[in-house]
Order: C-alpha cells, then structure tokens, then sequence
C-alpha cells in the first residue's frame, strides 16, 4: 500500500533523453496506478476541488469510479462538464485549481486529479468511447469562431443540448493554440487535440477552415445572410507584444508565437518537413511564463543552448512549476533579475547579441508583484544570435473593427459579461483570451462554457 500522504509517482522520459527529441516527457499513470492513486481521494461531502476547477468538473465523482475500476463511467462524469479532458490532464495548472484546493494537501501532497483526468480521457480515446449527443435538435443555428479551447467547448456544450453549430477556424488546421501554441512534447497534436476534435465532431459540429472572419466574412453577413441566430467569439489572443527596444526588427527576432506556429503547425521539428526555421544555436527567451518555457524548450529540442531572460526572481516566474522543474533539468539556464536594453546587430542586419541590466526587486506594483528596477551600473553583454520574445499577446482587432456595435476596452479586448459571455451586440457573445487577452486553456474552457449557457438562455427566451 503507497504512502496516503504522497501521490503516486508518473512515469516521465529521461531528461537527457527527451531534450532530443519532441515525444511526451509526462508517460502518465496506468489503470494500476491509477486505481492506487484514486484511493487517496477521501471523497469529501463538500469538495472545494470542485470550486477549484474553472468547468466545475464533478471530481469526486468522477474519481470514485476510477477507483472502483469503472474507467467507462468515469469518463462519462468528467464529459458532462468538459469537452477536452485528454488536454486538460495534461496542461492545466492544477496546482493553482483543483489540487491547489484539495484537503489532502494541507498535511500531504494533493491528489493527483490531472493526472487522473488524462488516464481516463487517454483511455476513453484508446478505446472510442463516444460522447453522449443530444436526443434531438431545436431548430436553432449557432456560429462559433475559432476552433481553440474557447470554441470548442462552447461548441460542444451547445451541440449536446440539440444545436446546429459550425465553427469558422481562420487557420488550416482545427484547435487553436492547443495546436500551433503548445509543442509536441507537453501535448501531442494526432494523438491526442485531433482525437479530442473528432469528439466533438461526433456531437454533430460543422467545421470550416480558412475562414478569417472580418475578410473573408464578417459576423454581420453571418447573422444576416447566412441565418446564424447567435455567434460566439473565441479567437484567441494572436497577436504578439514586443518590447519596443532597439534593434528589434533584426533577423533573428521572433516572436514566441510565431516561432511555435512554424514548429507546431508546420511541422519545422520533423526532418521529413522542409518547413525553414532559425533554430539558433545560442538562444535567448525573454520572459518567465509557460509560452517561454515552451519556447526555450522548443529551441533546445532544435538543438540550440537557450537561456531564459527574466525580469523578476524565481519565485514571481508566472510559469507553472512542473514547466520551470522541467526546463531546468533538461539544461535551460535561467538569467534571472535580468532586463534587456538593447539587442545588438551585425553589418548584414542579423542578431550578433543583446545588451542587458540587472535588475533587484523594490516595493510591490499594481499587480502585487515586486516592482523590478534597474541596478546601476550593471549594464553587461550577452552573446547570441536568436532572441524570442515571449510577453504576451492581444486579440486582433479584424474582428472587432468589421463589426457593427462590438465594444472593446483599451487593449482592444472584446468587452464581454463574465457569467454569459454577453457582448454589447445583441446575439453575440465572446470569451476566452479574445476578452480577457492570453490566459490558460481551461478559464478559456470555462468562458466558452459560460458562452454556451447564455446562448441557450437568450435562444430559449426569443
């Protein structure tokens, strides 16, 4: 019998091994070891990882069945709350939600529930366990835009409760950031997002890509010539913050998200593909959270040595834990404290390095976190000759600018209510990383839940 304070251990790739190669370092657990684990949960009247969890997933519930060894019902526990459960197991911060809440962990280590998610979404997908779809349909047509975690969720919320839905994807491949943002190595594209798309497809949802709505349509032309009697908004925050320092437009400047699209999607980390990207051998990431820690281990994999720039101490790093543990063993070396000033260039316009200050923590700003500033005199130089900034990215005003009445603030992030997703169009409703700029996958799950519900509220009473 395990020790009840602890988790039960997962299986994860050697770190010298898997810094070569782009295959999933987490192996997950086994029905044994899931059906051990499970026996942790002690199953509480009033469960606050419940409360923890952005879907409101019945946790207990659905662990009970795990223990007893139903994998089939606790499979269709986690489905009446969650579209995507194979990807939540795997890049939730649970940490901070469901475990970071469960009683468990106040004298031991919290129960492993992500953990738990994925074997049991893993096998539901292994064994074609279908969703359960709606009885019959209401007669009513919903547009969704964006095929991420935001639309796919909304999506297929409302198809179980008898809608006709199709969703507007702008790029060739269905998933969003689960598919161009998050590498191979954390969640696998073909085994794992197409599997859970094809779920959703089950549910009766129409996709089309190619569509860039606001070009090749616009949501008034949707309403009004197509006959869609509501649209949710989940396209996503695509478009890249950089720092305004000189030197940036240099060759050898990406942006991390365009530097994980042309891995991702296009594939630049499979020799068979001809897809050219700047490795670098000697990369800087500028930025603590989890798309630079996806970055720098991209770059790694690439073959490169990658150093993570960072502006704060470790403890303020926004990324989750497990993905700093991770990046460290696998070799990455964290500057921390460290802010740059300046990316220097060669003669022919290419990075030749970056210059750089130290910094030292003050007095807490806005957000709570303490105020870095700069150290005099500590200006020093690094040499490189790839720098990817990862600072985070704003939705792309395409849509709001073609839309007639679509409110958005001064980030140019769509305004929308928190608990249905209204907008200040009627009929149209948004959530995700479109309204509150980038944020994890399951609060843009959760939104996309919450969009789905007032849909159907403002459906039902028309």
């Amino acid at each position: 019998m395990a020790d009840v304070l602890k988790k039960v251990p997962v299986r994860e790739q050697d770190p010298k091994v898997r810094a070569t190669n782009f295959e999933e370092v987490c192996l997950g657990y086994n029905k044994e070891e899931a059906m051990e684990e499970a026996t942790r949960c002690i199953n509480c009247k009033n469960a606050k990882c419940i409360e923890g969890c952005p879907v409101s997933i019945n946790i207990p519930g659905f662990i009970k069945e795990v223990k007893e060894g139903n994998i089939e019902e606790a499979y269709k526990v986690i489905g009446k709350s969650s579209a995507l459960p194979a990807i939540c197991g795997r890049v939730c911060p649970q940490e901070n939600q469901c475990e970071g809440k469960c009683i468990r962990g106040i004298k031991g280590e919290p129960v492993s529930i992500g953990k738990l998610e994925r074997f049991v979404a893993d096998y539901a997908l292994e064994n074609d366990i279908k969703p359960e779809k709606a009885e019959s349909m209401n007669g009513h047509k919903v547009a969704v835009i964006g095929s991420g975690p935001a639309g796919l969720t909304c999506a297929g919320d409302l198809a179980k409760l008898g809608y006709e839905v199709t969703v507007f994807e702008a790029l060739h491949e269905l998933g969003g950031v689960l598919v161009y943002g998050i590498p191979e190595f954390r969640l696998p594209k073909q085994k794992v997002v197409a599997k859970e798309i094809d779920k959703v497809k089950e549910l009766g949802v129409k996709f089309e890509t190619n569509v860039v709505i606001g070009k090749s349509t616009t949501i008034d032309q949707l309403i009004e010539e197509e006959g869609f009697e509501a649209i949710f908004i989940g396209s996503g925050a695509g478009l890249p913050k950089f720092m305004g320092i000189p030197g940036e437009n240099a060759n050898g400047v990406f942006s991390a998200n365009e530097y994980l699209t042309r891995n991702n999607l296009m594939k630049a980390f499979d020799p068979s593909y001809d897809t050219p990207i700047a490795a670098g051998t000697k990369v800087a990431v500028v930025g603590g959270g989890n798309v630079a820690m996806d970055a720098a281990r991209t770059a790694l994999r690439l073959g490169a040595e990658v150093h993570i720039v960072y502006r704060r101490s470790e403890e303020e790093l926004p990324a989750r834990v497990e993905e700093v543990h991770h990046a460290k063993e696998e070799g990455i070396i964290f500057n921390l404290l460290t802010n740059p000033t300046e990316i220097l260039v060669d003669e022919n316009g290419y990075v030749k390095g970056m210059k750089c200050v130290k910094m030292e923590l003050g007095e807490p700003d806005a957000s709570g976190r303490r105020r870095p500033v700069v150290v005099e005199g500590s200006e020093f130089e690094m040499e490189l000759d790839t720098v990817i900034m990862s600072l985070g990215t704003s939705p792309n005003p395409l849509i709001s600018s073609t839309t007639e009445g679509l409110e958005v603030n001064k980030w140019k992030c769509i305004v929308a209510d928190e608990e249905t997703g209204k907008t200040t169009k009627e009929g149209v409703y948004a959530g995700g990383d479109a309204v509150t700029g980038a944020a994890t996958v399951i609060l843009a799950m959760g939104a996309g839940k919450a969009g789905a519900k007032g849909i159907h509220e403002y459906l039902s009473n028309k």
